[in-house]
């Protein structure tokens, strides 16, 4: 589970094995501890670590509040904990309640890793104003936890502080079998702290600028009881829930699932930068290596989806401070980084076209809904378009985040966005970015879609759409058959492209552009189906791509750069979404995704599709050791269910259904660019020239006849074009041309040769 409070506090927590995981403060990027969790022990040699007996139970309040209840059994005790976090302080609370031979005593166990590291961290046992307190400290942070019995008086028992795996309480009681250290302080390195408890207690974990500060607020805290902090958390999340307009006619279930659903979006969000939200507050595979790591941070493509979830709830407040937050971060070239920390400053730096243009519809969306409410997003949207229309169609990296090239999914984000930022241009921008757009629309098979191949012979079809397609082999406009291999993560990076199948090909069909039943569609999804579907316990789901390497490895140990990606559930939500256009029924699909989700209802980035390895806790169609939650899968979840309800996808633009309505467009004019020439011409186009910088085209007919010149004219986003009067030519004839560049005062140095041609094929 992952949790917080409603009111000012700026703490977050997760909850894993049955213990309390990562703490974040003050921000939802900034992990503070790797865990506190629990010991069972006589003093006489018997012992138990709570995390590792893996015989528990989770359960919440209600549907939709993130307190958390879970009960560890063990044939000597239960061990009983509740989990809350304090509405007006940056405390989390647990209350410990454990049953079994009054010799037992549980002992609390904190790896703090303050800072997001286990490095540099300095803790102890001290004395706030004459009560005992295990603290730690790093830089500008600090912890403290507190406890109080049943009667609100200091509870602490023995208590000690070491260095991980050299002289921390585990090791002591892994040696000795007892609490038998009593060290006062360590550090600075990797630490931890111990201290016993009685059977009954509440804990305080709290964190500061200073030890002092942070032990004031844990007090603080535990003067109240942890029954009215737990029954607040109920009354304020339920009093938010109640504010959402949830899609209704759902089984009950899938009801308790949207609850739990709309509860991950609120969670995830900042509160010092309101409108940011991290992917998820999990460390993939974090039991498997000790990192900062995790998808703690923002991605501006799952932020939008994430978005997307939001306002099929009617949280439009919370979506224009999205929107906000996204105006905020954008670049001054127009586009946005690959992923950051909150307050903006970038993580990794690849462009992925997709994340410029989501924002795009996201302004488009609240726009249609007359939600803006003030909100300026014109400056916003005309560079984001620039950008698009200055690096497009192709992408440095995929919406997975491996190659370059171009995919179906990227480009039919960019041709909506394109079509819906209009909204915000004058002329001549709007009908240049319109030609951009038809044209990119017109050529998304040509470049994105094989036939006659090894593999469509295989399923029994003429033609599919490809994973991505490398920029090298569009050069001729046509459906060529792409042989080369493609660097990625995957278990045979021998595979070439034409091998390489995805289903990023139906978001052109949810976003407007293509027909579901179209044919090359409803061939491809055979091929995905024959390729990437796999039977789970939980349900059909489906691989990202042929070869995907992301995931555990074949016998169950975690991901550790290279393995086997698995089934991600979020991926069933877009076929139900296909499903739903094509005039089918989504529910399955809600079902399924309901009963992937974890024990208190996260839904898992992916889930376990092989034979069960129990002893890794890996079970068919159940979560792996990937991020849980991933938020995007949430929004997926809830914008397919209110897509069910509307019977159509809550997230097409109105503005790209209105263009094509699922056909490709016909179009009048070709585009050559410097970054993506032509090299064949239909019979009966115009051809576009479009470059940089102002410049002269210096061209002429069959070998240079008939020489002219022309100069570009300012698009007035980023591009210079020149329209040669090309329609009148016929098949066989060909134009060359060459520039020269005004600004630069020299001539490009090259000839570029087009065939006019009766059809590209």
């Amino acid at each position: 589970m992952v949790g917080c409070a409603l009111g000012p506090a700026r703490l977050w927590y997760t909850t894993g094995f049955g213990i309390l995981n990562e703490v974040y403060y003050p921000r939802a990027d900034l992990p503070q501890i790797r865990d506190l969790g629990f010991i069972i022990a006589d003093g006489k040699g018997f012992w138990v670590e709570i995390k590792r007996l893996n015989n528990y139970k989770v359960r919440l309040p209600a549907f939709g509040v993130p307190a958390i209840e879970i009960v560890h059994e063990h044939e000597c005790f239960t061990l009983r904990l509740r989990i809350a976090a304090d509405p007006a302080r940056d405390v989390v609370l647990i209350e410990v309640a454990l049953e079994g031979e009054s010799g037992l005593r549980p002992y609390a166990l904190l790896a703090p890793h303050l800072g997001g590291s286990g490095n540099d961290n300095v803790a102890g046992i001290g004395s706030h104003h004459g009560r005992k307190v295990l603290w730690a400290k790093q830089g500008p942070f600090a912890l403290a936890l507190a406890t109080v019995n049943a009667k609100q008086i200091d509870a602490w028992g023995a208590s000690s502080v070491g260095y991980v795996g050299a002289s921390d309480g585990w090791q002591d009681f892994a040696r000795n079998g007892a609490l038998t250290w009593n060290f006062d302080e360590a550090g600075p390195g990797n630490v931890a702290l111990i201290g016993e408890l009685p059977q009954k207690a509440t804990l305080a974990l709290a964190f500061g600028t200073s030890r002092r500060s942070a032990a004031t607020l844990a007090f603080s805290s535990l003067c109240q009881p942890f029954q009215q902090i737990w029954d607040l958390n109920v009354v304020q999340w339920r009093d938010w829930s109640t504010k959402l307009s949830l899609p209704m006619g759902l089984p009950a279930e899938l009801q308790d699932e949207l609850l739990i659903s709309a509860m991950m979006l609120r969670v995830h969000q900042d509160k010092t930068y309101p409108g940011a939200m991290v992917a998820s507050l999990s460390i993939p595979w974090g039991n498997a290596h000790d990192d900062v790591g995790g998808y703690h941070l923002v991605w501006p493509r799952d932020l939008v989806e994430s978005a997307g979830g939001l306002l099929a709830l009617g949280a439009c407040d919370e979506v224009r401070d999205i929107l906000c937050y996204l105006i905020a971060t954008q670049h001054a070239e127009g586009n946005w980084s690959q992923n950051q920390w909150l307050g903006g400053k970038p993580f990794w730096n690849v462009q992925q076209l997709d994340e410029t243009a989501f924002p795009v519809l996201l302004a488009a969306a609240l726009a249609e809904r007359n939600e803006l409410n003030g909100v300026e997003v014109g400056n916003m949207v005309r560079r984001a378009l620039t950008f698009i229309v200055c690096h497009g169609p192709a992408t440095e990296q995929d919406r997975w985040e491996e190659d370059a090239g171009v995919n179906a999914f990227t480009l039919a984000v960019c041709i909506s966005a394109l079509v819906c930022g209009v909204e915000w241009l004058d002329e001549p921008q709007r009908s240049f970015v319109l030609d951009l757009a038809d044209y990119w629309n017109a050529h998304i098979e040509d470049w994105t879609a094989v036939r006659d191949t090894a593999l469509a012979h295989t399923c029994g079809v003429d033609s599919y759409y490809i994973r991505i397609a490398p920029v090298v082999d569009l050069s001729n406009n046509g459906s060529l058959k792409y042989v080369l291999p493609l660097k990625n993560r995957a278990c045979d990076p021998g595979l070439t492209a034409d091998e390489q199948i995805g289903t990023d090909f139906l978001q052109l069909v949810r976003l407007g552009l293509r027909d579901a039943h179209d044919v090359l569609v409803v061939d491809s999804l055979k091929v995905v189906d024959h390729q990437l579907k796999v039977e789970t316990s939980s349900g059909d789901a489906w691989h990202r791509y042929t070869g995907d390497g992301y995931g555990e490895h074949d016998d169950g140990s975690p991901f550790d750069g290279v393995g086997r990606g698995r089934a991600w559930p979020m991926l069933g939500g877009e076929r139900g979404m296909y499903e739903l256009v094509a005039g089918k029924d989504p529910l399955p699909y809600l079902q399924a995704m309901a009963v992937m989700a974890g024990p208190a209802g996260m839904l898992p980035e992916q889930v376990w599709d092989a034979e069960p390895i129990a002893q890794r806790g890996l079970f068919s169609g159940r979560p792996s050791g990937s991020a849980m939650p991933l938020v995007w899968a949430h929004a997926e979840f809830i914008k397919l269910a209110r897509s069910r309800e509307l019977k159509t996808p809550c997230d097409r633009p109105a503005a790209v259904w209105k263009r094509y309505q699922g056909r490709q467009p016909t179009i009048k004019r070709a585009i050559w660019m410097l970054r993506f020439p032509i090299t064949l011409l239909p019979v009966g186009q115009e051809l576009r020239i479009c470059l940089p910088g102002p410049a002269q085209v210096h061209y002429g007919v069959n070998g240079w006849n008939g020489i002219t010149d022309i100069e570009t004219i300012d698009s007035g986003l980023g591009l210079y074009a020149a329209d040669l009067p090309t329609a009148q030519l016929q098949a066989g004839q060909s134009i060359d041309f060459t520039f020269y560049w005004n600004t630069l005062q020299r001539w490009e140095g090259c000839d570029f040769h087009i065939e006019i041609v009766s059809a590209v094929t």
